[in-house]
């Protein structure tokens, strides 16, 4: 079993708010990894990231939302961040995928939502693009779209989501603490069994490792067999896929977004992306047939921006040596590691759509972490 603070046996020595399952799991002693986090061990400790929330509920079926993920403030497609896009199984419906696998780009904000609520979000990034000054004569925009299935708490057929809703999200875009659990793309999404959602960490390097820092923000909506910190938890609680022939199959999606300030290219982004997939195994996800696991990486150093219109026929960028990025792999399976696992302590129990699906059980997630 990997390393778990012995502090966990005066967990309630550092409970920040009434109740267990409201505290981050390294508030209760859970330390994952080796690399420190950033300040607010979440994706918006990488310098410029923004992230808004816009949560969709009502009523008794309607449960839902978007997720917007800036890289920085201003106009992105005068101005373009390198980024890369890994597809860890492609059972999901990512918007945008093949320009990026092609000119190792992004021109918009990253937005997160429900399955069949992915053609409203790309019209609405498209029509933010098209009204930023400078952007009057453009004719081709590529926004970036990804999203996870919450039929089973929302009614996902009526189609909730509209225009006006992802640019809320867009306009609540703020750096700072990012809000974790039910909230946002994560309001109606399931996780292991259990309820899933948004989560959010980070890890910085010290500065004999170039001091850089990596961020994660995930859409957790995926099975598996729940491990957290080395502990089988899915196994103890017996809640995992394929218990019994008549239960989860482990199909879900998830969805991870790695923002960081070092100066990578889209090569070395693609990298970093496909470590992401590591932290997400780390947690006891399979990356099932019919899920949609996709990872987007940017970076978001500005020497390395990509304008639109270029002033000359060569771009010159000096980009980090392929020596120098094993920590931020590790930094990255960190980061999505503890980000998945965040989501869930975050979560809390939810019936929409006539299910109701339960908050992983924290307390008990400790006694086992105990033994």
């Amino acid at each position: 079993m990997r390393f778990v603070l012995p502090i966990l046996f005066l967990f309630s020595m550092f409970i920040k708010t009434d109740s267990v399952a409201q505290s981050r799991p390294r508030d209760l002693g859970i330390v994952i990894g080796v690399i420190p986090p950033g300040p607010l061990n979440a994706i918006t400790d990488v310098a410029g990231v923004k992230v808004g929330h816009y949560t969709r509920i009502k009523g008794k079926s309607i449960r839902t939302g978007v997720t917007a993920i800036l890289p920085y403030s201003g106009n992105m497609f005068q101005s373009k961040v390198p980024a890369a896009i890994y597809l860890g199984n492609g059972f999901g419906k990512l918007a945008g995928y093949s320009q990026v696998e092609e000119l190792g780009n992004i021109e918009t904000p990253v937005i997160l939502t429900n399955t069949l609520s992915v053609p409203a979000a790309v019209e609405a990034i498209i029509e933010y693009t098209l009204k930023q000054t400078g952007n009057e004569d453009v004719r081709s925009v590529n926004g970036i779209v990804g999203e996870t299935n919450d039929g089973y708490l929302n009614d996902i057929r009526g189609l909730h989501i509209r225009k006006r809703d992802v640019q809320r999200a867009i306009d609540l875009a703020e750096s700072g603490p990012i809000q974790e659990g039910n909230v946002g793309a994560g309001t109606g999404t399931v996780c292991f069994g259990f309820k899933g959602g948004i989560g959010t960490a980070s890890r910085k390097l010290p500065s004999d490792l170039g001091g850089y820092t990596v961020g994660v923000l995930v859409q957790t909506n995926f099975g598996g067999v729940l491990t957290i910190n080395g502990a089988p938890i899915g196994q103890a609680l017996e809640q995992y896929a394929f218990r019994s022939q008549l239960e989860d199959s482990g199909d879900g999606s998830c969805m991870m977004v790695v923002a960081t300030d070092a100066p990578l290219d889209a090569r070395n982004l693609k990298r970093l992306a496909k470590r992401a997939m590591l932290g997400l195994a780390r947690t006891g996800g399979i990356a099932s047939n019919g899920s949609g696991d996709y990872v987007i990486a940017f970076s978001t150093a500005e020497t390395l921006r990509v304008p639109y219109r270029a002033d000359g026929s060569l771009l010159q960028q000096e980009v980090l040596h392929n020596d120098r990025i094993s920590p931020l792999f590790l930094a990255t399976i960190e980061a999505t590691e503890e980000a998945i696992i965040n989501s869930l302590f975050a979560a809390e129990t939810m019936t929409g759509n006539g299910h109701t699906v339960e908050a992983l059980p924290v307390e008990r997630v400790l006694e086992i972490m105990k033994q």
